[in-house]
C-alpha cells in the first residue's frame, strides 16, 4: 500500500535563486530611476582653493602695463644726401634747436655751385652786352632823328621858297613839284624812322626783360645750390635729447635718410598695449591711475591706435596735474585703467578656473562642505579681482575658484 506525502509549504531551498535574482533586479531599478549617477572626483581639500561668493560694488578697471615715452619724438633726416664727415653731437646729449649734429661733405654740390656761379656771370656779361649794344642803337636812332629833323627843316624852306617864287611866276612848276615832293617824301620818312624806333624799343625792353628774369632764376638758383651747401649740416628741428643716432664716419647718407630721433623732454606719456577684448571700450578721455612711491598719479588717455598687432591695440596715456619724480623714458608703470561708473553686483574671485569654464559653470560647494557640485553660472565683465556674476551664484556661496585642467567633465567632486 502507497503512502501519499504531503507538500510542504513556504519557502524552499530551490526558491532562494529566484527570490535573489529578483531582489538584484529590483534594487538596480530603483537605483536607476532614483540613484544618483553624477560622474564623481575625489580631490584633497587643501589643494583646492575654495572662496566665497559676495556682494558688493564692482569696479570696472582693467590692469595694463605702460612705459613711459617722451610726450613727441621728432624724426631726424638727412636733407641733403652725403657722406658723413663728423659726428658733432653724440647718444643721449642734449640739443637746442638749430645745433648741428652731423656734417656731411658732398663734391657734386659744390661743382654744382660752381657750374650755378658761371652760367649767371655769362647772362650778366650778355646782359651788359645788350644793354650797350642798344644804347648806341638808342644812340644812333636819335642822331638819325636828328639829322632827318635837320633835312625836312631844310626842304621845308627850300619848299616854301618854290613855292613863293611858283606864285610870282619865277620858276617853273616843275622845280615847285620837286621841291614839294621832297619835302613830303622827308616827312614821311621821318615817320617810318620814328615807327622803326618805337618798334625797336619795345624788342629791346621785352629782351631785356626776359634776360632779366633768366638772370634772376639763375640767382635763385644759386642760393638754392647754396642752402643745400648748409644742409649738409644735419641741425636739431627742436630742443631736446639725442636718442638713436644711426651713422658713422665715412657712411653714405642718401637725401631724406632717416639718421636718428630726438625725444622732446618737456614732457612724458605713457605707452601701453591692451588686449584687443576691450578695443571697443577704450575711449579718448577715459580716466586712469598708477601708484608710484606710496603716491596715486591721475592720467588719461589722450590717443587709442586702431591698428591691432598679434591681439594687442597701443593706447596713449597723458598726466593729469603731478608726475612722479625722477621720471625716467622706458620706465615701466602698472596703470588701472577705469572703463565704466562702479556698480552694485554679485562678486566671485578671480581663479584659473575661468580658462577652462569660460564662465559657463563652477564647482559650489555644499552646506556640509563635504563635496562641490557643477552648476552652470553666466558671467559679465571682470576686473583684476572680481569677476561680475549675472546668474547662477548667491551671496556667502563658496566656490572652487583654481583649475579645472584635471577634473575633464566631472560633475561632482568629493572633499577627502
Amino acid at each position: 500500500m502507497d503512502i501519499q506525502l504531503e507538500k510542504k509549504k513556504g519557502l524552499q531551498k530551490k526558491h532562494l535563486p529566484y527570490l535573489i535574482g529578483g531582489s538584484v533586479v529590483a534594487v538596480a531599478f530603483i537605483w536607476l530611476i532614483f540613484g544618483d549617477h553624477r560622474s564623481k572626483f575625489n580631490v584633497e581639500r587643501n589643494k583646492v582653493i575654495v572662496q566665497s561668493v559676495e556682494k558688493g560694488e564692482f569696479n570696472d578697471y582693467i590692469r595694463i602695463n605702460g612705459q613711459v615715452q617722451p610726450i613727441n619724438t621728432v624724426q631726424l633726416s638727412a636733407v641733403e644726401g652725403g657722406m658723413v664727415a663728423e659726428k658733432v653731437v653724440e647718444e643721449g646729449s642734449m640739443v637746442v634747436r638749430g645745433e648741428v649734429i652731423i656734417r656731411l661733405t658732398n663734391p657734386m654740390l659744390s661743382l654744382n655751385i660752381l657750374d650755378s656761379e658761371a652760367q649767371l656771370a655769362e647772362k650778366q656779361n650778355f646782359l651788359r652786352n645788350t644793354q650797350v649794344t642798344m644804347e648806341q642803337e638808342r644812340l644812333n636812332l636819335r642822331k638819325e632823328k636828328l639829322q632827318l629833323d635837320l633835312d625836312i627843316e631844310r626842304k621845308k624852306r627850300r619848299y616854301e621858297q618854290y613855292q613863293s617864287l611858283y606864285d610870282e611866276k619865277l620858276t617853273s612848276k616843275e622845280e615847285y613839284l620837286q621841291a614839294k615832293e621832297d619835302y613830303e617824301f622827308a616827312v614821311k620818312g621821318r615817320e617810318l624812322v620814328l615807327e622803326r624806333q618805337k618798334q625797336d624799343s619795345i624788342f629791346r625792353g621785352i629782351q631785356v626783360e626776359q634776360m632779366e628774369e633768366s638772370l634772376n632764376n639763375i640767382r635763385k638758383n644759386l642760393v638754392l645750390v647754396r642752402q643745400r651747401i648748409d644742409n649738409l649740416d644735419v641741425k636739431s628741428p627742436v630742443d631736446g635729447q639725442l636718442g638713436l643716432l644711426d651713422v658713422e664716419i665715412g657712411q653714405s647718407v642718401g637725401s631724406g635718410a632717416r639718421i636718428g630721433q630726438i625725444s622732446v623732454l618737456s614732457d612724458y606719456k605713457i605707452e601701453a598695449l591692451i588686449d584687443e577684448h576691450y578695443i571697443d571700450r577704450v575711449k579718448n578721455g577715459l580716466s586712469a591711475t598708477f601708484e608710484r612711491q606710496d603716491k596715486t598719479y591721475q592720467l588719461t588717455v589722450r590717443k587709442v591706435y586702431p591698428e591691432v598687432r598679434d591681439k594687442q591695440f597701443k593706447t596713449d596715456f597723458v598726466f593729469e596735474g603731478e608726475r612722479p619724480d625722477n621720471i625716467r623714458t622706458g620706465q615701466t608703470y602698472y596703470i588701472n585703467l577705469q572703463l565704466g561708473q562702479p556698480l552694485e553686483a554679485v562678486l566671485v574671485p578671480r581663479g584659473a578656473f575661468y580658462q577652462t569654464t569660460g564662465g559657463q559653470w563652477i564647482f559650489v560647494v555644499t552646506a556640509d562642505g563635504k563635496k562641490a557640485v557643477r552648476r552652470p553660472i553666466r558671467i559679465g565683465r571682470q576686473n583684476p579681482l572680481y569677476y561680475e556674476v549675472l546668474s547662477g551664484l548667491e551671496p556667502g556661496e563658496q566656490v572652487v575658484t583654481s583649475g579645472y585642467d584635471s577634473y575633464g567633465e566631472v560633475e561632482e567632486l568629493i572633499f577627502k
